[in-house]
């Protein structure tokens, strides 16, 4: 596994899935063309964008250049890192045919091509020490899934620590890893409580 310390920016979720398995990062799927009316994951990508900066990684059809385009747009411009996948004709084989273009999608790319594309766009291994990443249950012992009020509790934090709101456990989740580490998001959560309770 390749580990980033920038949050890697897909199209799709089975692009995310197939990076998975290559890149230890932070992967947040744009669901394609969604993300031009979808303001909260504006928000969010905006926030990864300043904290660590964000890599881009869409389909090499007009479509992912057109995303790419908009992404870097919204982002300041030294945050931003765009990896290019080469034209490759072919068929993922979930699909029953090619895209409109005939390329292969992020997700149907090896992990020898995808490694490549990273070493052609001089994005290198972070080395520092790993910091632990959050889990659901972690998430489940500060109240923010799988109990009662759980959406609250997460709408709430997210207000106060100016992350985007509507986030399903989930994308909570890939936000909260990509914008702090788990003793960071504890302490956090301890001063949010605390102040809350001053009010």
């Amino acid at each position: 596994m390749i580990k980033l310390r920038q949050t890697v920016i897909v199209e799709g979720k089975y692009d995310k899935i197939a990076l998975s398995n290559i890149i230890d990062a932070t992967i947040i799927p744009t669901n394609g063309f969604s993300i031009f009316k979808d303001e909260q994951k504006r928000k969010l990508i905006s926030i990864l964008a300043k904290k660590n900066g964000i890599i881009i990684i869409t389909d090499s059809d007009k479509a992912g250049m057109q995303i790419r385009s908009y992404l870097k747009r919204i982002c300041p411009a030294d945050s931003v890192k765009n990896v290019y996948i080469p034209q490759i004709y072919g068929k993922e084989k979930r699909k029953a045919k090619p895209s409109k273009e005939g390329f292969l999608g992020v997700e149907g790319m090896s992990r020898d091509v995808i490694v490549e594309a990273l070493k052609k766009c001089n994005i290198t291994e972070d080395n520092r020490e790993s910091v632990r990443k959050l889990t659901k249950y972690d998430l489940y012992t500060v109240g923010m899934s799988g109990q009662t009020n759980s959406s609250l509790y997460r709408e709430a934090f997210a207000l106060y620590s100016g992350l985007p709101g509507g986030m399903s456990s989930t994308a909570f989740l890939d936000a909260v890893n990509a914008v702090y580490g788990a003793d960071e998001f504890f302490k956090a959560v301890e001063k949010w409580k605390s102040e809350g309770d001053k009010n």
